[in-house]
């Protein structure tokens, strides 16, 4: 028999330094990644494997809100701060995943387009201690 779930979008949530972000852009809301692999691998001519831990904890979690979004303001007064925070973003329902850290930094304040259309903003944070945790 097959494995089934539900994901609820709602049920994500995002916090940065204690404060629920809201006003997410329709599509993807908060990608996350780590940036380096955890190991890398040589071969020799004869087929011995080396393999190099990788000890690099950092992340990237890229956020993208609607133009509206009452927290358009506030990422991009963090980002001109240079304010280190935690920032978690958080699937809550079924095959629950978090990921995030304690020490973030946003890289720069959101780009800025005036359209005859609702426009978004993005936001990306450098993560320093990046972890994907699961339920």
């Amino acid at each position: 028999m097959a494995n089934t779930y539900t994901y609820d979008a709602a049920l994500v949530t995002l916090v940065v330094n204690g404060r629920f972000i809201t006003g997410f852009a329709e599509g993807s809301m908060v990608e996350a990644e780590k940036d380096e692999d955890n190991f890398e691998t040589k071969v020799s001519a004869q087929g011995d494997v080396g393999i190099a831990k990788r000890n690099n904890t950092l992340g990237t979690i890229t956020v993208i809100l609607m133009q509206g979004s009452p927290d358009v303001l506030y990422l991009n007064a963090l980002a001109n701060s240079g304010q280190m925070v935690p920032v978690w973003a958080q699937s809550n329902g079924e095959n629950a995943e978090k990921v995030g850290g304690t020490q973030a930094m946003v890289k720069k304040p959101a780009d800025v387009e005036f359209s005859d259309e609702i426009s978004e903003r993005e936001f990306e944070f450098q993560v320093f201690d990046y972890t994907v945790q699961g339920n």
